[in-house]
């Protein structure tokens, strides 16, 4: 029995939509943001995906730091839309949807995770993913603050 919960967060940077947009939809830009990535590698495009990547994890079970695999799509990726779906064995998919609209002073990145994952896994699947985006999201006002050469 699959379980499915979703969280959000809102980032503000002062960019415009589209370069935070190209940067949300390259996972091989995203090492540095994202707290558990540690490599990423380009895969031929499965059909109706933009891109994709393999991705690896370093996920933390007590003491242990496990290596996990797991396949990232690119379904969308305009400058006022991202939208990825990473899937990983077993039966587990994270939906990330971005939202990107023009600010004053920037950017408003508005960001929906969806996790769905069997029950005996979800608890922790989704403690892990929650926590990685939100490190992500603390991270990415100041990279993208930063200009080009972030």
């Amino acid at each position: 029995m699959l379980r499915r919960d979703s969280f959000s967060y809102t980032v503000q940077a002062r960019c415009a939509p589209a370069v935070a947009a190209e940067l949300l939809a390259d996972p091989l830009r995203q090492v540095e943001l994202h707290p558990l990535i540690v490599r990423v590698r380009r895969l031929r495009p499965r059909p109706g995906a933009r891109a994709s990547y393999a991705i690896t994890d370093r996920l933390a079970v007590g003491r242990l730091r496990l290596p996990v695999t797991y396949r990232a799509d690119v379904l969308v990726a305009t400058s006022d839309e991202v939208v990825t779906v990473a899937r990983q064995w077993p039966a587990t998919i994270v939906r990330n949807h971005t939202r990107l609209g023009p600010e004053p002073d920037g950017v408003r990145i508005d960001v929906e995770i969806t996790l769905a994952a069997p029950a005996p896994l979800f608890g922790y699947a989704f403690a892990q993913a929650r926590s990685a985006h939100l490190g992500l999201a603390s991270r990415l006002g100041a990279m993208l603050d930063a200009g080009p050469a972030a």
